[in-house]
């Protein structure tokens, strides 16, 4: 009974230790106060910072850092996943509230490591799964251009996310199940100089994959099928592989065009890719963008270069596509007439004003149908999406304004936006007319 009792009152002393220390793990990996030391001073030439704010760029950080008239990387943008709402932290160098007593070891480690001062577990939403191939010279010459800027003493906002993943002790098990550090995959192949330089640009500093990557049930990306389009939020950011670029129409000087300018024939830059565009892309040097056009198209010196593309696969949101050589028609055989006249009225009376009776659009005002993107891709979502809830207007780098296009959610039902869509599709992407009602009324839901 004696060895009995004392293996009992042992037992839950030793529970009552582990609950001890998950929850001091919990509180610790919780932990946002900064660092108990004084305010770092850096100081850099000037070609340093205009490197490192050259490179601040490229990494896109003031996408998620700062808020739509806000104090530059004074934080507060809503990333939307799954999971929950988190918000871009400040990262400005003031003291207690943005990373003024930070050191340039502590923020290598938060790029590459996902590990902030005082051992804080970072979501994945700081895209430390692409920055951790980043060299350590960039890192720190983003983090001598961030120590520069002006501070802010704007306070962080928690996470809006659910217990227990508020937790970020569990980041731990994540981390171990999902973090890669191997090296990236690539969607071409290539080996020249320029190749290599567009591989680290889209994979790593521009951390594409994040978006355009298909995610599994817990938010890990799948390797497999790497840069293959995925709808993270509302919208879903498109196959940006070789073969879904050629598939919607894309060549070299487009995309070269729709990264400096956000605008091309086959797209406008919108919803997330916006952002991305204006604060991003549309600095890079000529030299880097052709690099990203090489890299995503494929490199035509690589000859019988190494193949480390990721496995040629269907992505889980969508059935097989179109291969690259198999442009997209006017319209298939069958799809004019009766299947697909009522969209056309709806068309006609409703949109033909902006976008010109023969999809031609208004230049520098209301993009054109014929050839777009989303009128080509074999996933109708982003069009329906577009029709159901419209766009704001857009002063695009260089001052082009487009106009907003306003949603029909309330002035069409859900077959008269699967006919409308069915129309676009079939008279200007090359797709059939399967769009259903009951496929608008899911995406309507959300």
């Amino acid at each position: 009974m004696a060895f009995s009792r004392h293996t009992g009152t042992l037992a839950i002393l030793v529970a009552v230790a582990i609950v001890a220390v998950a929850a001091a793990a919990a509180m610790r990996g919780n932990d946002a106060s900064p660092p108990h030391r004084r305010p770092q001073k850096v100081q850099a030439e000037p070609g340093r910072l205009l490197r490192g704010e050259y490179l601040a760029r490229a990494a896109d950080c003031a996408a998620c850092h700062q808020v739509e008239g806000g104090q530059a990387y004074a934080g507060g943008y809503p990333l939307r996943t799954p999971f929950g709402t988190i918000y871009g932290t400040n990262i400005t160098p003031d003291p207690d509230h943005g990373i003024g007593r930070w050191t340039a070891d502590e923020f290598h480690r938060a790029l590459t490591e996902g590990k902030a001062p005082r051992g804080r577990n970072l979501y994945p939403a700081m895209p430390y799964t692409a920055y951790h191939a980043m060299s350590r010279e960039d890192a720190d010459l983003i983090y001598a251009y961030l120590m520069n800027q002006r501070p802010s003493p704007r306070p962080n906002r928690e996470p809006d996310i659910p217990f227990p993943l508020d937790l970020r002790v569990l980041m731990w098990g994540w981390n171990l199940l999902f973090f890669d550090r191997d090296p990236l995959p690539a969607a071409s192949r290539g080996q020249s100089p320029q190749w290599l330089r567009g591989q680290y640009l889209v994979n790593v500093l521009g951390h594409c994959a994040e978006c355009h990557t298909p995610r599994g049930r817990l938010g890990q990306l799948q390797r497999d099928y790497w840069l293959q389009g995925y709808a993270l939020g509302r919208y879903m950011a498109p196959d940006i592989t070789p073969e879904g670029l050629a598939r919607n129409g894309w060549n070299a000087a487009d995309l070269q065009r729709f990264m400096r300018t956000g605008l091309a024939p086959q797209a406008v830059a919108s919803d997330e890719m916006y952002p991305v565009i204006v604060h991003s892309s549309r600095y890079l040097g000529d030299e880097d963008l052709a690099a990203m056009t090489t890299f995503l198209l494929g490199d035509a010196a690589s000859g019988a270069g190494p193949d480390t593309r990721a496995p040629a696969r269907t992505p889980p949101q969508e059935s097989p596509g179109k291969t690259a050589d198999q442009p997209a028609p006017a319209a298939p055989p069958g799809a004019d007439g009766q299947q697909v006249e009522p969209g056309r009225q709806t068309y006609l009376n409703l949109c033909a004003g902006c976008h010109g009776a023969q999809g031609e659009g208004r230049p520098g005002t209301m993009p054109a149908l014929a050839g777009n993107t989303s009128l080509r891709m074999e996933d109708p979502r982003n069009l329906i999406m577009a029709v159901l809830h419209g766009f704001p207007g857009n002063v695009m780098p260089g001052a082009t304004t487009f106009s907003p296009m306003p949603g029909f959610s309330r002035r069409l039902d859900d077959r008269e936006v699967a006919g409308l869509a069915n129309y676009l599709r079939t008279q200007w992407g090359g797709q059939s007319a399967d769009v259903t009602a009951e496929e608008v009324r899911g995406l309507r839901a959300q």
